[in-house]
């Protein structure tokens, strides 16, 4: 246990029963300039967190909570390439496939940085000659489509920077494919010509069971049409395992390959990008590494009370262990970020939903926060009733572009932006008892009648939020934004000493998923005549009979 970090904590828990005595509303009627103390701007970038039950007592206790930790270290640890991934013995070196100076990084004796070169300047070459219709499909056709298949790190990341950068798109249409559901794929190459189609195959390993199904499924209806002879000029690989893209039957030079210090949440930057790529164009995709990488230097060098990584992740150790809440909701105010909580939610419950510390030992704190959100005006007319007036408080991190893409819309814009600052200051001032009834009897409700009614319509306020502010939605924007949060979900877990790095909690499930496979198996000996299925617990040999009922 962390000595010097129990004192933090406990000096913390100190200041909120402090706080707990004044509102945030109060809070902003002390201090006029509170907006300028909390909050952060950094380039086209503005991190306001005022609206958090903290003060500068709070923030001076962040920075002790930063030396209890060794923060500074930590981050220099991964920026070097030690191998912080402690349970698998490995790097994490995500920043350096967006680091663009000319600079060593050393893994295992070796510099990594020409192979990061090589890989970008690998991906410009092709992805330029199928943009540009030099490299054709089998049919001699230019690729219209390209099929994404992939899952976890390998879909959800390249599916939401696709979506979010939608004006930038002036290549192929991108389709993706994850869910091993067969109506996934089916609704997906249903539309398509596989003539003009060119498929992606996402998997480091290229054994990972939802995207391989999904691959030979591809693999088939691309035969149908161009014949087995020349499906395979419409694949690539995106993985390390070389015999294994053989024996499938793509070409080698269709091969991107990554790094074992490259996790799979953190590999948008790398080859699982391609298919951004080829939607946007590798100048584009230079610029939202740019993005990532000067929010990279941004949460290198600066110190904790203009670090906006070190903020964020401090306020969800603030609201998590101090405030005992438990949830996070992502709203971002811009329809093209509607997947962008779901990515959010796999960076971060993947990496810190852990009960077990570096050293091994259970954790004396909570750790992990259950992350969820959808985009605005939608979420308002969904889940909103609870974040203003539910049993539980959830801090909400806004997201908002000050301009839009799109000309002549400013009317729809306006109203974007002033219902995301409305329920930002609707979720912190709310609405009493008294202003109720006050407004009930001005519309000429009865005295009786407004006081039965009035605690219905009253609104707690004090709850938390933040607001993520930029000048528009751009690839350098959305590189920075993706950076800003990677690095928060480091700090949260260095602050609970746990490995962000790995997720040993996905395999038990793959493991019996592989159990239960056999079982449905007809000519399999794993069940017997009395459709027991060997050593399953009751409620499984019920639920598998209740399937086989269901299949007659």
């Amino acid at each position: 246990m962390n000595e010097k970090r129990t004192v933090v904590f406990n000096n913390l828990r100190q200041l909120k029963n402090r706080l707990d005595r004044l509102t945030m509303s109060e809070l902003f009627a002390l201090n006029p300039n509170r907006f300028d103390d909390f909050s952060i701007k950094y380039d086209d970038l503005l991190l306001d967190y005022s609206k958090n039950h903290i003060d500068k007592d709070v923030i001076n206790a962040f920075k002790d909570l930063a030396k209890a930790i060794n923060l500074k270290e930590k981050i220099n640890d991964m920026f070097t390439g030690k191998k912080i991934n402690i349970t698998e013995n490995r790097a994490v070196l995500h920043i350096a496939l967006r680091n663009d100076i000319n600079s060593s990084i050393i893994v295992d004796g070796k510099d990594i940085m020409p192979d990061v070169k090589q890989s970008l300047e690998k991906m410009e070459i092709f992805v330029n000659a199928i943009r540009n219709g030099e490299i054709l499909s089998s049919s001699g056709e230019k690729f219209t489509d390209v099929i994404n298949i992939g899952i976890g790190g390998s879909h959800l990341g390249p599916e939401m920077v696709t979506k979010a950068l939608k004006p930038y798109h002036d290549g192929p249409k991108i389709h993706f494919v994850s869910n091993i559901d067969p109506s996934h794929i089916y609704d997906v190459i249903n539309s398509l010509d596989p003539k003009k189609t060119l498929v992606l195959i996402a998997s480091k390993t290229f054994t990972t069971i939802e995207t391989m199904t999904n691959a030979k499924s591809a693999w088939k209806w691309m035969s149908k049409s161009v014949g087995e002879e020349n499906a395979g000029e419409h694949f690539v690989a995106i993985s390390t395992a070389l015999d294994k893209i053989k024996e499938f039957g793509i070409r080698d030079d269709r091969v991107f390959g990554y790094w074992d210090w490259v996790g799979g949440r953190y590999s948008i930057w790398s080859s699982i990008g391609l298919c951004v790529i080829l939607a946007i164009g590798m100048n584009n995709f230079r610029e939202f590494l740019k993005g990532a990488h000067e929010m990279d230097e941004h949460f290198l060098n600066e110190p904790v009370e203009n670090n906006m990584p070190v903020i964020l992740g401090f306020l969800g150790i603030w609201h998590i262990n101090i405030c005992n809440y438990v949830t996070r909701a992502i709203l971002p105010y811009d329809q093209r970020l509607n997947a962008f909580p779901s990515y959010i939610q796999q960076l971060d419950m993947e990496s810190n939903g852990k009960s077990i510390t570096s050293d091994g030992e259970n954790v004396s704190e909570k750790t992990g926060v259950i992350v969820w959100g959808a985009a605005g005006t939608n979420s308002q007319h969904s889940f909103f009733q609870l974040l203003h007036q539910g049993s539980e408080i959830v801090p909400c991190e806004f997201m908002l572009a000050a301009n839009e893409h799109e000309e002549g819309m400013k009317e729809h814009k306006d109203l974007l932006i002033a219902n995301c600052l409305a329920q930002s200051q609707a979720l912190m001032v709310g609405r009493s008892i008294q202003e109720v009834i006050r407004i009930l009897k001005k519309r000429g409700v009865p005295h009786e009648e407004a006081i039965r009614l009035a605690p219905h319509r009253k609104f707690m306020g004090n709850r938390p939020s933040s607001t993520i502010l930029y000048k528009k939605l751009d690839p350098k924007t959305l590189g920075k934004i993706i950076a800003l949060y990677e690095h928060r979900v480091f700090v949260e877990g260095i602050t609970w000493n746990l490995d962000s790095f790995d997720q040993w909690g996905v395999e038990l499930g793959k493991e019996l998923a592989s159990d239960m496979l056999t079982c449905l198996d007809e000519s399999s000996d794993s069940k017997n005549k009395d459709n027991n299925y060997g050593e399953q617990d009751a409620s499984t040999v019920g639920l598998l009979n209740a399937i086989k009922s269901f299949q007659e």
